[in-house]
């Protein structure tokens, strides 16, 4: 049995997603074209502050919020026509999260570069 290091699955899904900066997510999110979506655990977003106008989805629970039926999507009416941009603290959860939406079908999904740590400093406002 071969077990895969986190930095092969991590490089496996860099592979197969897409990448974006955080200017780009920041241009994205100001001409509301996106769906900015934190997957950070709530502790994180309690100690370090969370992105304004971002939506809140641990990474635990992505799969059963993100799907079109769900009271989250629906509740928080996020429109899953706009690109779904993730993001975590530094990349490599929202790499892994971006590439299970792509397999649940999602077409049009991203995730930011560097994650929290590289928005908060490009001109993302950090609600604490």
């Amino acid at each position: 049995m071969t077990i895969k290091s986190l930095q092969t699955l991590v490089a496996d899904a860099l592979s197969e997603v897409k990448t974006i900066s955080p200017s780009e997510a920041l241009e994205l999110s100001k001409e509301n074209k996106c769906n900015l979506i934190d997957i950070r655990d709530a502790v994180e977003l309690q100690n370090l502050g969370r992105i304004e106008n971002s939506f809140h989805i641990s990474r635990g629970l992505l799969e059963f919020s993100i799907h079109p039926d769900s009271a989250y999507v629906q509740n928080k009416n996020l429109d899953l026509n706009k690109e779904l941009v993730l993001f975590c603290a530094a990349g490599g959860r929202s790499a892994l999260a971006a590439k299970t939406l792509k397999e649940m079908g999602f077409k049009n999904v991203s995730h930011v570069e560097g994650g929290f740590g590289n928005m908060s400093n490009s001109g993302f406002k950090v609600i604490k």
